[in-house]
């Protein structure tokens, strides 16, 4: 009789394992097999569709990693593009972070007053719908050509999903709660402290992650514009495209592509962290 618990709990384990096995098998593999189909097409692409001649448009897999990733010497080399990087991800992380201010500011203040919405919004909605491209004079006009102008692209281009998810998820609590709230004479900041923030949090984590890529993008598309100040990735794949340097533009491009998913994997784990115990779709990604 006293064996009977201990095997249970080795039958537990055992079956935990074997389902954590399981899991990290369905994480691993699919992707895996994916990566391997494209890697494929790219080969099948440079060697057989595309001539000598024209096979610059399109590099294989190898010349990328052995012209691009491990060549650190010269201009255009491994050493120069880990600046770019480290200055995109500076404006791309400066950027995010004034828009997430200035997002939940304007969420919270929206969630307050209808009028304020009502006022607001329109105007929201018109900043984000229009291109980058229509404003760059006037941002090189207030700005400059420098930093604070990719900053401030990263802010236009990241800002409106923040006030959208946020300003969601505080109108998402459920009516009987404010009821409760109304009853026992809670005041706006303790209603808005202690439901509202609380319900909006699976929604406005969905923003962040959401802007936390597109701040990426602000910062590479600022670099194309404005070219004064620290060289950016976008600087890099400008000049590499200009002078069909195939290897080296397509490794600008992964470094970007990088860039982007690992702030989006670090939003992702902060939001985890921060509403895993309760929230069931927090862990995914």
């Amino acid at each position: 009789m006293s064996d009977t618990p201990t095997s249970e709990t080795t039958k537990s384990k055992t079956s935990d394992g074997k389902s954590k096995a399981r899991a990290a098998a369905l994480n691993i593999i699919p992707p895996f097999l994916f990566g391997s189909l494209v890697i494929g097409g790219w080969y099948f692409i440079s060697y057989v569709m595309l001539s000598e001649n024209r096979r610059f448009l399109l590099r294989p897999p190898d010349k990328v990693v052995t012209e691009g990733f491990l060549d650190w010497g010269g201009t255009g080399g491994m050493s120069e593009m880990l600046q770019s990087l480290w200055s995109s991800t500076k404006v791309a992380g400066i950027g995010l972070f004034l828009a997430i201010l200035i997002g939940l500011f304007l969420a919270v203040l929206m969630s307050q007053a209808i009028t304020v919405e009502k006022a607001l919004f329109p105007f929201l909605v018109t900043l984000q719908a229009i291109p980058i491209l229509a404003i760059v004079p006037l941002i090189s006009f207030w700005w400059g050509t420098g930093q604070t102008s990719r900053v401030v692209v990263c802010i236009i281009i990241s800002l409106f999903p923040i006030i959208v998810n946020t300003l969601f998820g505080l109108q998402s609590a459920e009516r009987g709660m404010h009821d409760l709230f109304t009853l026992h004479h809670a005041s706006r900041l303790t209603r808005l402290r202690k439901l509202m923030f609380p319900a909006a949090l699976p929604a406005m984590f969905a923003g962040l992650r959401i802007s936390a890529g597109l701040s990426v993008i602000g910062a590479i598309v600022g670099d194309f514009f404005f070219g004064r100040g620290e060289v950016g990735l976008g600087q890099l794949i400008k000049r590499f495209a200009s002078r069909l340097q195939g290897e080296e533009l397509l490794t600008s491009v992964i470094l970007s592509s990088i860039l982007g998913v690992g702030v989006f994997l670090l939003f992702t784990w902060i939001q985890n962290k921060a509403i895993g115990k309760w929230s069931d779709r927090a862990g995914l990604v």
